[in-house]
């Protein structure tokens, strides 16, 4: 017992010194968590310089977009061929995916050689090969007669313009084939299948191996945006934000980057880490100085590296003695195949005795002890730089997504992964290490690469059908020229309507005068109360006008909310509640005794008989209070003061919210004469001639005309553009069937409209996986707040998709595109259509004047105008097009609604004490 236990401990110490001796000579090899970390901020840096335009031909990591922009979502369905060019084998596929809710497929595939004369001889010889392989494919298969489309797995670096189109940047793996390099793949591979009058296959899709095993994975775990290769070559891809990649066009979405890692180091990034056996293995190589870091990782180099070790181990009287055998001096002798089996642990050092004794260099037991420790040190070296690189790209999809903590899945395939029994563990438990922030499910690839061609060709298949779906929903709301050239016209012809006698009853334009007969002249002053009314909030503000060389105006407000119980009860406890706000607003200003001029916003459509009396037509924006429509809403007012017996005012003016921007602007530049708002309603008003306004006595001078152009169209004049989401949100309106145009161009609406396109989508399976939320149910869900918020250019798809989470619809990434570009659709519609409406205003002012080109101001108002990132261009733009001898500034109003009820009402003071004189 005591010599087996002698035994034990000479072996234990042999090979602690063996190990020892090893580990001394191979110090360089064996990196610290340090240097790791240094190779990733190092990939990080590359990584970034390979996304930018200017930086990517000088990066050594190319960062190639691959053109796959969705990951597969468990809806593809059906026949698709795939064809895999890269490895020692060449492969085809045929692959039917089910989309029978379980995400299922079924494989069948066929193996050919690669022989050295078709991978080191021309182009036109490699293509025809692969076409034929296809062809003998198709006929074992009986799938000669049929039309397949066909997914390309070709696993070189290419530079792609298009998912179907590649140009080779360098052959790799020890293809060496003539005439291919710089020239579309694709196309070298649909002129050799075209020889085939047999077989009708359309090439769809061509994807790198390590896309098609993220793919291939990515259909049993929508998590996987990473595909890692460890094998033959070395490679990863990953999702990255459309926004990074200078190199394509367009900021929306995601797309799958090709890093083609394996030539990080060779600008001499890695020389510091580079041994002089890997220098050496560089200068034997097909290609020196290139995919220094493949050389580093893959399988088709390790055998190599140990040899080379070995002999130099040898020369030095290290190993067997010194002797020095034909094997260790035979390049490539040592195979990944004998590194693997060396490193089989459990089996002692018998597979590692064998195998040298195979190579006749006739090990003793020190010997196969090191062997085995060198092959350890050479793989480990391998696992620890791959997991450096894999960190970098998982800390880079972290920090795109905002997130503390990120949840992922890394597809993997590849020989050296497969077959290495120690290789899985080592990198799993270096990358956790390097990043203690990701959870990383690691993914075996079961079908390889090709399947993930299949994939792509299938996703490819399912969004061009999507697509058409999605382009047939929107096409509605894209207007021609020519159509919003037609509702300027029919806009002008209802203006005229609404101003001639015989036909303003019937008219839908309504065209109410105002009184309001004159702009500021800039002799205004005094103090003066102005109420505003024409939302949820309800507003009371005292405005002191200074005139003069101080000219000023000062404005002290207070906001009342309106409670819905309020806006849709009686008229009385309306005008009650108005009073009651006024009386606290009075006493927290300590001027209740005094007995004020006051300007009435009133923004409802109104008419006037004078410039204090305004009768309700109908109620807009949510109102619905009784006892309203068909009254003089002054009086409503005056009969509430009364019976409250607090306090007296002095009210002058009742006026509309887009009079008051008018106003507003025109304190500012004499030459606003038009006043829009657009907001959650939407209204122009304009200085017209007297002698044009039938309804009202005399022909000098101008008057404010209120247009009320929201009821424009209720006439059924532009139901030809009206679509059926547009009768939905009228339907279920307040009042159905009135101010249709608003109902199209205002804040209030534009959401629902969104609504409702987003519930046909997702019932057409486009969106949200088919799936109706109860939140996407409920009617006002989706504010045009919203709508501003998700159309920002500034706003990344990640904060769109927290937007959707607060809402309760829980999107994907391409979710969020669709939703953003339905948003985009239904706000630039609405603005075309204001533009257009506008565009008919001011061409009336121009004829009015008779003058060939008009300058003139509009001062706008409204949220929806402000605060939507696009919306004021579109508009602007439309105007421009459509009136183009007319030279329009807009003017931003400030406080239209306040200030300006203020300014009509000192002018109004100012007109009448000159009458008076």
């Amino acid at each position: 017992m005591f010599a087996v236990h002698l035994l034990a401990f000479h072996f234990t110490k042999l090979k602690e010194d063996q190990i020892k001796k090893v580990d001394r000579y191979l110090y360089h090899m064996r990196l610290s968590d340090d240097v790791l970390l240094d190779v990733m901020e190092r990939f990080q840096a590359e990584m970034v310089k390979g996304l930018g335009r200017d930086t990517n031909s000088t990066a050594t990591v190319k960062m190639l977009p691959s053109f796959v922009r969705s990951l597969p979502d468990g809806s593809e369905k059906g026949d698709f061929l795939a064809v895999d060019l890269g490895g020692s084998q060449f492969r085809a596929l045929e692959v039917k995916v089910f989309n029978d809710g379980k995400q299922s497929s079924q494989l069948e595939s066929k193996f050919y050689p690669t022989p050295k004369e078709v991978i080191q001889g021309s182009g036109t010889e490699l293509f025809n090969y692969v076409a034929d392989c296809l062809l003998d494919f198709m006929e074992s298969k009986n799938l000669q007669h049929k039309k397949l489309p066909l997914g390309f797995t070709f696993s070189f670096p290419c530079k792609q313009t298009k998912l179907e189109e590649g140009a080779l940047l360098a052959w790799t793996k020890h293809f060496k084939v003539r005439g291919v390099q710089g020239t579309d793949v694709v196309s070298s591979l649909r002129k050799a299948l075209q020889k085939h009058k047999d077989i009708d296959v359309d090439v769809l899709a061509m994807v790198n191996d390590t896309v098609g095993t993220m793919m291939t994975c990515g259909y049993d775990d929508p998590h996987c945006e990473v595909g890692l290769i460890i094998g033959t070559g070395t490679n990863a891809c990953y999702m990255e934000e459309m926004r990074h990649i200078d190199l394509v066009e367009g900021d929306e979405g995601r797309m799958c980057i090709n890093t083609e890692w394996g030539a990080f180091g060779d600008d001499g990034a890695l020389d510091d880490l580079r041994t002089e056996f890997d220098r050496e293995l560089d200068l034997g190589s097909l290609n020196p100085g290139k995919q220094l870091f493949e050389k580093m990782i893959s399988s088709l180099y390790l055998g190599e590296l140990v040899r080379l070790i070995l002999l130099k181990m040898t020369k030095e009287g290290l190993l067997f003695n010194g002797k020095v055998s034909t094997a260790l001096l035979t390049k490539d002798k040592i195979e990944m195949k004998h590194v693997c089996a060396m490193e089989k642990y459990k089996e002692g050092l018998s597979n590692t005795k064998e195998i040298l004794t195979e190579l006749n260099l006739f090990p003793s037991e020190e010997d196969c002890i090191a062997v085995q420790h060198v092959c350890t040190i050479v793989s480990f070296r391998s696992a620890n730089l791959c997991a450096a690189a894999l960190a970098a790209i998982l800390t880079r999809l972290r920090e795109n997504k905002k997130v503390l903590r990120l949840r992922t899945t890394v597809g993997i395939d590849g020989g050296l992964y497969k077959t290495h029994p120690q290789y899985p563990k080592r990198l799993h438990k270096v990358v956790r290490r390097l990043v203690p922030n990701c959870d990383v499910r690691f993914l075996l690839s079961q079908s390889g690469s090709a399947k993930g061609a299949a994939m792509v060709t299938a996703v490819a298949y399912r969004l061009a059908a999507q697509r058409k779906q999605i382009d047939a929903v929107l096409a509605p709301f894209l207007l021609s020229l020519d159509t919003l050239r037609e509702v300027k016209d029919k806009m002008r012809a209802e203006l005229e309507y609404g101003l001639k006698r015989e036909t303003q009853a019937s008219a839908t334009v309504k065209m109410l005068p105002t009184y309001v007969c004159g702009t500021p002249d800039g002799t205004e002053s005094g103090k003066f109360l102005a109420l505003d009314l024409g939302g949820t909030n309800f507003r009371v503000l005292l405005v002191k006008i200074r005139s003069g060389r101080r000219r000023s105006v000062q404005m002290y407000n207070k906001i009342f909310a309106i409670p819905l119980e309020i806006m849709q009860g009686t008229g009385e406890e309306l005008f009650d509640h108005i009073v009651q706000c006024i009386a606290d607003f009075l006493e927290y200003m300590g001027i209740k005794g005094a007995r004020l001029p006051l300007g009435f916003t009133f923004s409802f459509p109104c008419r006037q008989a004078s410039i204090d009396k305004g009768t309700l037509v109908g109620w807009t924006k949510g109102f619905k209070a009784t006892d309203c429509e068909g009254e003089d809403v002054v009086d409503m007012l005056r009969e509430a003061i009364r019976r409250r017996n607090e306090f007296d005012l002095d009210i002058v003016a009742v006026v509309n919210d887009t009079v008051g921007t008018m106003m507003t602007c025109g304190y500012e530049d004499p030459n606003c004469e038009i006043g829009l708002i657009a907001g959650t309603g939407s209204n122009v008003c304009y200085m017209e001639d007297m002698k044009n306004i039938e309804i009202v006595e005399g022909n000098e001078g101008k008057m404010c005309i209120n247009t009320e152009w929201g009821g424009f169209g209720d006439n059924g004049c532009i139901d030809n553009i009206r679509t059926k989401y547009d009768k939905q949100v009228d339907e279920g309106s307040l009042n159905a069937g009135k101010q249709r145009y608003e109902k199209m161009t205002s804040g209030m609406y534009l959401g629902e409209i969104v609504r409702q396109i987003l519930i046909d989508l997702t019932k057409q399976g486009l969106l949200f996986r088919g799936q109706i939320s109860e939140s996407l149910r409920k009617r006002g869900i989706f504010e045009t707040k919203f709508l501003s918020q998700i159309e920002s250019d500034r706003l990344a798809l990640l904060q769109v998709r927290r937007i959707l989470q607060q809402l309760g619809l829980d999107s994907t990434c391409e979710d969020s595109i669709i939703v953003k570009e339905v948003c985009g659709a239904v706000s630039r519609r609405a603005a075309q259509l204001c533009g257009a409406g506008l565009a008919a205003i001011v061409e009336k002012k121009r004829e009015n004047r008779g003058v060939e080109h008009l300058q003139i101001t509009v001062g706008v108002d409204g949220t929806l105008y402000k605060l939507h990132p696009h919306f004021s261009r579109v508009l602007q733009e439309t105007v421009r097009e459509l009136a183009p001898q007319c030279d329009v500034t807009f003017m931003l109003s400030e406080d239209g609604s306040g200030k300006g009820a203020a300014l009509i009402t000192a002018v109004a003071k100012r007109l009448h004490n000159i009458g008076r004189k």
